[in-house]
């Protein structure tokens, strides 16, 4: 497990695809979902998304859009359409009322033609807890991925598939879109003259990435720095140094910072858990010094992060 495959643990397409469709001048769609992050690529045809307050962005064929949520957006044909919006939630309009239809393997051009069709795939993700938020919190309000690359190839993919209608279809395109999404994101951080977050460009460096690995393979494990250079097969001071050059923090501050993300994600997901138990889980085996770290880290305690009663050292024990 390296630190860009762990932020995607919560972050899974479900149920998020809008099949292919004909969209006739003028059209305007408004999706208001309020995802915090979806996906948006043309198949065929062309538009514009136009995230609300957020400059418009022009969607070519086979293009890729990733925007951040939760405000919603609209997909147009023209910036200035005179369509008035339709409103695309879980269900999208239907084709008589200039929308879209949430339909899957419905591939039909209509009378205009298929030169006059314009397909769009959106990909809505929830992205839950602290661990998905730390993947947004990388990401500007909208990246933009070109055709071609892996994402190109994982895009005919998706456009074979929408144009069919079989068995277990719609479990193909969530994994179709989860693909893409990640294949995107790597495309754009690698992208030449790209600022990618530390903890990304690190995990190219041999010794940084291998350490990187290692804390998010066993965050619980009892890491020393000395542990972690012998496991990565330099010295104490080599690793600490790249470590800290590379991540912009030395290798235990970043892992006390991992483990109370996954903490918190912990505290919300297992409402009967004690805080004794989440301690264990990542790494602490007294209480009091995992919330003394947590408060830290977080600046409020584990009990007031979840909302339940202060630590006492009575309910530590439990």
């Amino acid at each position: 497990m390296d630190p860009f495959a762990d932020l995607f643990r919560g972050v899974r397409a479900q149920g998020s695809l809008f099949g292919s469709t004909t969209l006739t001048v003028p059209w305007s769609l408004r999706f208001v979902d309020g995802a915090p992050l979806t996906l948006c690529t043309v198949l065929e045809g062309a538009g514009w998304i136009v995230p609300h307050g957020r400059t418009p962005e022009h969607l070519a064929p086979w293009e890729t859009l990733v925007v951040r949520g939760p405000a919603p957006f609209d997909f147009v044909d023209e910036v200035d359409t005179a369509a008035e919006p339709v409103e695309c939630g879980e269900d999208c309009a239907t084709p008589d009322q200039g929308g879209t239809v949430h339909r899957l393997g419905w591939h039909d051009p209509g009378p205009a033609g298929a030169g006059a069709a314009t397909t769009l795939v959106v990909g809505a993700y929830p992205v839950r807890g602290e661990i998905g938020r730390r993947l947004l919190d990388a990401l500007p309000d909208v990246l933009r991925v070109a055709p071609g690359g892996t994402a190109g190839a994982v895009r005919d993919l998706l456009a074979a598939e929408v144009a069919v209608d079989a068995p277990g279809q719609q479990v193909v395109l969530d994994r179709l879109l989860d693909w893409m999404l990640v294949c995107a994101l790597r495309e754009w951080f690698d992208r030449p003259g790209g600022e990618p977050p530390a903890w990304y460009a690190a995990h190219r460096d041999p010794v940084v990435g291998h350490a990187l690995r290692l804390l998010h393979a066993e965050p619980a494990a009892p890491w020393t720095v000395a542990a972690l250079a012998d496991r990565a097969g330099v010295s104490r001071a080599t690793l600490a140094k790249r470590f800290a050059d590379l991540v912009g923090e030395p290798p235990l501050t970043y892992l006390t910072r991992w483990r109370m993300t996954l903490a918190a994600d912990l505290l919300t997901e297992r409402g009967t858990a004690t805080i004794a138990e989440v301690a264990r889980a990542v790494g602490y085996a007294d209480a009091f010094g995992f919330s003394a770290a947590f408060t830290r880290v977080r600046g409020v305690s584990p009990s007031r992060f979840r909302g339940g009663p202060a630590l006492t050292p009575s309910s530590a024990r439990r």
